[in-house]
C-alpha cells in the first residue's frame, strides 16, 4: 500500500500529466496560432489599460492642480456670470461662522504671440496666506513688499519656461488692445509640474485689467463647529441667482463631467480590439477541438470524464487569455509611460492640454483588465469546450464528423435573441448621462450577427448550389459550392472573422465621416461673412471697445460688420460653465445665422416681458430646456426673463451654449466690449487690401484675421487631430481582425490535407486545388463583407443617432464614405484570397500518400 502511494507521488497525478501533454502537444504543433491569439488578447488589454492609465493620470493631475487653487477653503462663492460686485466681500468677511474670507480675481490673460492664455490670480496676500498659501509668490529678499506692488507678477516654473522669462525680466500682456508690462518679481515654488499660473496683488490686477470693483470668487474657511451644509444652504438662499456656493468636490465633479464622455468612449473603443481578440480565441479553440475531435473521443473511451475534458479545453483557452492579459498589462504600462513622456496627457480631446502627468500603476484597473482579458478568452473557449464534452465518443471517432461538432452553431434563436435585445436597448435613455445601453446594444448586435452566420452561410450557399444545378459550371465551382453548402459551420468560423472586422470598419468609418461632414456643413452655415477679425486668439482681456468697433465698421472696403461677445454662465456648480454668446440675430429668421434643428418661435409668440434666446442641443439634454420655456438668467447685477425661441446645433461647446441678441445683451448688462467681428466686404474689395487697411489702424497690430476657408481648414485639421487616437485604435482592431481571418483560413486549409489528398488521387491538379481555395476564400469573404456591411451600417446608426448625442449632446446627419469603404473591402478581399492561397500552397505540398495515410 505504501509502495503504491509512493509510486503515485513520484509519478504525479495522471490527469495533470495528461493535461500537460495535451496542452504542450497542441502548442508545439501550432505555435503560431497560439502566439497570434495571445498577441491579440495582449494588444487589446494593452490598449485599454494604456488609455485608462493615461486618462487617469491626466485627470488626477488636472484635478489636483485645480484643487491647489482652492487650498484649504471649505466653501467657494462664485459669480454665475463670472464676475460679481466686490461689495459682497465685506458682508461675508463679517458673517458669523466665517473664520477667513479671501477674495480672488481670476483672469485668463491674453499674451501677445501665444495661442494660449495665462491664468492670472489676483489675491489678497494676507488673506490668501491663511487659505491658499501655495498662491503666495516668493519675492526677492531685498524687495519683500513686491507681493503688494502694482507692477509685480509671480510666475510658476512652467509659466516661466513657457513664456521664456525669468525673475527680474518684463512680461507683456494685453488689456483690450493696449499692452500692459509687468515685472516678474519671483516664482510660485509650490505650483504643480506643468501648471501655467501667475499671481499678483488683487488691487493691481483689478486696476491693470479694468476690473475695478469686480471679483471672480471668495474662498471661505469656516470656524470650527459650523455645519457646512446648513451654512451653504443659508448662503445660497441669500443670492439664489447671482452667486453659486460650491465645495471642492463640486470642482472635482465639474472636471469629471467635462471629460468623462470622451474618456469612456476612448476606453470602449480600445476594448473593441479586445473583442476581436476574443473571437480569435474562439476560432482558435473551435478549430483545435474539431481537429482533435477523434482524440478527445478516444480519451473518453479510455475513461476521461466529460467534466475533465471540459476543464481541459477551458484551461487551454484560459491560459491563452491569462498570458495575453499579463503581457498586455506590461505593454500597456510601457505605452502609457511613453505616451505621457513624449505627448503629455491629452489624447486629442483638448481637455488636459499642457498637463504634465506621470504614470502610476493602478492595481484595481490592472485587475479589471486582467479579468477582462482572461475572462473574454474563457468565454471564447466556452462553446468549443461544451461541444467537446457533449460529443458522443462513437460518433466522434468516425472520420468526417467535424461538421456535426458545429451543428449547434446553426441554431438561430440565440442570435435572434441578441439582435432583438440589442434593438430594445437602443430605445432606453442614457444612464448617468452616458450611453451605457447603446454600448451594450452594439456588443449584442456584433455577437448576434456573428452567431447568425452559420444559418446565413447555409442559406446563401445552398441557394447558390441549387442555382448552379443544370448549368455548365466548371469542376472548381461545383466543388466549392458543394463544400460551402454542406459545411456551413466551418465556413461560419471564417465568416465570423471577416464579419467582425469589416462591420467595425464600416461602423467607425460611417460615424467619423458623418461627424466630419456634419462639422464641415455646420461651419459653412456659420461662416457667412467674407472676413473674420478677432481681438485675441485666447484669453478674456483682449476685447475691443466701442470706438475701436466703429473704426472696424468704417474701414475702407468694409460694407458691414457684425460683432460678437462671449462670456460664461455657471448654472450648476457641478458642471462646466455654459457659454453665453451675444450676436446680431434676426428673431424672425434665426436660421440665417444659426443651424437650427427644429421649429422656432416667431417674435409674436414671445411675451412682452421676456426676451428670446436660442439654446444649443446640450442645454436640452443637460438642463432640460425646451421650445417656449420661460427661464430666468442673471446678467450683470440683475436677473431677467427669457424665452427659449429655438434649439440650434453646436459642435464647439459640449457643455452647452445660449445665444441672444447683442443689442439685448448690451442693454441689460452694460457690457459694450466685443471679442469677434464678422466683416462683409464691398463687392469688388480685395480681402488682402482690406486686411492691410485694418492693420494700419492704431490697434491693428493686435488683430487676427481669418477668411472662411482658412477657418474651415483649421477646424477640420483640429477634428482629424482629435480623432487621431480613434483612427489608431480602429486600425489596431482591424489588424487583429485580419490576423484572425488569416489564422482561421490557414488552420482550416491545413486541416483539410486529407481532403486534398483524395482529390489529388481522383485526378484534381494542384493548380485546380489552389484555384478552389482562392474561390472559397473570395466567396466567404464576399459574404462576410456583405453581412458585415449591413451589420456595420446598423451599428453606425446607433453610434450616430444614440451614442454620440447621449455622450456629447449634439446631433449629426448620416453620410456614407463609399470610396473609402470600397477600398477597404477590396483590400480585405485580396488579403483573404492571398491568405487562402498561401495556406493552400503548404497544404498541397504534402505528399499525396502521406496526406491520406490516416484514412487507411
Amino acid at each position: 500500500m505504501k509502495s503504491s502511494a509512493a509510486l503515485a507521488f513520484r509519478v504525479g497525478n495522471p490527469i495533470v500529466i495528461l493535461s500537460r501533454w495535451l496542452l504542450a502537444g497542441e502548442w508545439r504543433s501550432h505555435p503560431v496560432r497560439a502566439l497570434v491569439a495571445i498577441a491579440a488578447i495582449a494588444l487589446g488589454v494593452a490598449l485599454g489599460y494604456a488609455v485608462d492609465l493615461i486618462n487617469g493620470a491626466a485627470f488626477n493631475e488636472f484635478s489636483a492642480a485645480t484643487r491647489s487653487l482652492s487650498g484649504q477653503s471649505d466653501l467657494q462663492l462664485r459669480g454665475v456670470q463670472g464676475w460679481f460686485d466686490d461689495a459682497v466681500y465685506p458682508q461675508l468677511a463679517k458673517r458669523d461662522g466665517v473664520a477667513v474670507a479671501s477674495p480672488v480675481l481670476e483672469l485668463n490673460v491674453t499674451v501677445p504671440g501665444q495661442s494660449s492664455a495665462l491664468k492670472v490670480l489676483g489675491v489678497d496676500t494676507f488673506r490668501a496666506a491663511r487659505i491658499t498659501p501655495d498662491l503666495i509668490g516668493v519675492a526677492d529678499p531685498g524687495r519683500p513688499f513686491d507681493t503688494l506692488a502694482d507692477d509685480a507678477i509671480f510666475l510658476s516654473p512652467a509659466a516661466q519656461q513657457w513664456l521664456q522669462v525669468r525673475p527680474g525680466q518684463t512680461l507683456a500682456v494685453r488689456n483690450g488692445t493696449a499692452i500692459v508690462k509687468l515685472r516678474v518679481a519671483g516664482g510660485l515654488v509650490r505650483a504643480r509640474a506643468g501648471q501655467r499660473l501667475a499671481v499678483m496683488d488683487i488691487g493691481a490686477a483689478q486696476w491693470r485689467f479694468g476690473r475695478i470693483g469686480k471679483l471672480s470668487r471668495i474662498d471661505l474657511k469656516l470656524q470650527p463647529g459650523v455645519n457646512r451644509e446648513a451654512f451653504k444652504r443659508a448662503l445660497q438662499a441669500e443670492w439664489p441667482l447671482r452667486l453659486q456656493v460650491s465645495e471642492s468636490q463640486d470642482q472635482d465633479s465639474r472636471n469629471n463631467n467635462m471629460s468623462r464622455a470622451y474618456r469612456i468612449n476612448l476606453n470602449v473603443l480600445a476594448l473593441v480590439a479586445l473583442f476581436t481578440g476574443a473571437f480569435l480565441v474562439f476560432s482558435t479553440q473551435a478549430l483545435s477541438v474539431i481537429r482533435r475531435r477523434s482524440q478527445f473521443a478516444l480519451l473518453r473511451v479510455l475513461g476521461l470524464r466529460r467534466a475533465q475534458l471540459l476543464r481541459q479545453v477551458l484551461l487551454e483557452g484560459g491560459l491563452l487569455g491569462c498570458l495575453g492579459a499579463l503581457l498586455g498589462l506590461a505593454l500597456g504600462y510601457i505605452l502609457a509611460a511613453a505616451a505621457l513622456h513624449f505627448f503629455g496627457g491629452d489624447l486629442g480631446g483638448g481637455y488636459f492640454r499642457g498637463v504634465q502627468a506621470s504614470v502610476q500603476f493602478d492595481l484595481p484597473a490592472a485587475l479589471v483588465f486582467f479579468a477582462l482579458g482572461s475572462g473574454i478568452a474563457l468565454l471564447g473557449s466556452l462553446a468549443p469546450a461544451l461541444e467537446a464534452a457533449r460529443a458522443q465518443p462513437a460518433a466522434a471517432l468516425k472520420a468526417g464528423s467535424e461538421e456535426t461538432a458545429l451543428a449547434r452553431l446553426a441554431t438561430p434563436w440565440p442570435a435572434l435573441a441578441c439582435l432583438l435585445l440589442g434593438a430594445v436597448l437602443t430605445q432606453l435613455p442614457p444612464w448617468f448621462d452616458l450611453p451605457i445601453f447603446g454600448y451594450i446594444a452594439v456588443a449584442l448586435l456584433l455577437i448576434g450577427g456573428i452567431t447568425l452566420m452559420p444559418r446565413v452561410a447555409a442559406l446563401v450557399f445552398s441557394a447558390l448550389q441549387r442555382f448552379s444545378l443544370g448549368r455548365r459550371n466548371g469542376l472548381i465551382t461545383t466543388l466549392v459550392l458543394a463544400r460551402l453548402a454542406n459545411v456551413p459551420g466551418q465556413a461560419s468560423i471564417a465568416l465570423g472573422g471577416v464579419l467582425s472586422s469589416f462591420s467595425l470598419i464600416v461602423a467607425m468609418a460611417i460615424m467619423v465621416t458623418s461627424f466630419r461632414v456634419s462639422v464641415d456643413d455646420w461651419m459653412q452655415q456659420l461662416l457667412s461673412a467674407d472676413l473674420y477679425v478677432r481681438s485675441a486668439s485666447s484669453g478674456e482681456t483682449g476685447a475691443l471697445q466701442p470706438a475701436e468697433q466703429q473704426l472696424l465698421s468704417t474701414a475702407p472696403g468694409v460694407a458691414s460688420a457684425s460683432f460678437l461677445r462671449t462670456s460664461t454662465l455657471t448654472l450648476d456648480p457641478a458642471r462646466p460653465p455654459v457659454i453665453l454668446i451675444a450676436r446680431a440675430i434676426d428673431a424672425a429668421d434665426p436660421a440665417r445665422m444659426l443651424p437650427m434643428t427644429g421649429p422656432v418661435l416667431p417674435p409674436s409668440a414671445i411675451a412682452a416681458d421676456s426676451l428670446p434666446i436660442w439654446v444649443s442641443e446640450a442645454m436640452v439634454d443637460l438642463y432640460g430646456y425646451h421650445l417656449g420655456q420661460q427661464i430666468t438668467l442673471p446678467l450683470a447685477t440683475h436677473s431677467y426673463r427669457f424665452t427659449v425661441a429655438g434649439v440650434w446645433r453646436d459642435y464647439a461647446r459640449q457643455s452647452g451654449a445660449i445665444q441672444l441678441r447683442l443689442a439685448d445683451y448690451q442693454r441689460l448688462s452694460g457690457d459694450t466690449e466685443i471679442t469677434d467681428a464678422a466683416l462683409s466686404l464691398q463687392r469688388d474689395a480685395d480681402p488682402n487690401v482690406v486686411i492691410a487697411a485694418l492693420r494700419a489702424l492704431p490697434f491693428g497690430a493686435n488683430l487676427e484675421f481669418s477668411q472662411p476657408g482658412e477657418i474651415r481648414a483649421l477646424t477640420l485639421k483640429i477634428f482629424d487631430r482629435s480623432f487621431a487616437v480613434t483612427y489608431l485604435l480602429e486600425i489596431v482592431a482591424i489588424v487583429i481582425g485580419l490576423f484572425g481571418v488569416a489564422a482561421t483560413f490557414s488552420a482550416q486549409t491545413l486541416a483539410r490535407a486529407r481532403e486534398f489528398g483524395m482529390l489529388r488521387h481522383v485526378g484534381v491538379t494542384r493548380r485546380q486545388i489552389l484555384a478552389m481555395l482562392a474561390l472559397e476564400g473570395g466567396l466567404l469573404t464576399a459574404l462576410g463583407m456583405l453581412v458585415g456591411f449591413l451589420l456595420g451600417w446598423v451599428i453606425s446608426l446607433i453610434l450616430v443617432f444614440i451614442v454620440n448625442p447621449q455622450s456629447f449632446h449634439w446631433s449629426m446627419e448620416l453620410h456614407m464614405p463609399w470610396l473609402g469603404l470600397a477600398a477597404v473591402a477590396l483590400s480585405l478581399l485580396l488579403s483573404a484570397g492571398a491568405t487562402a492561397l498561401l495556406a493552400g500552397l503548404r497544404a498541397v505540398s504534402v505528399d499525396v500518400l502521406h496526406s491520406v495515410r490516416e484514412d487507411w
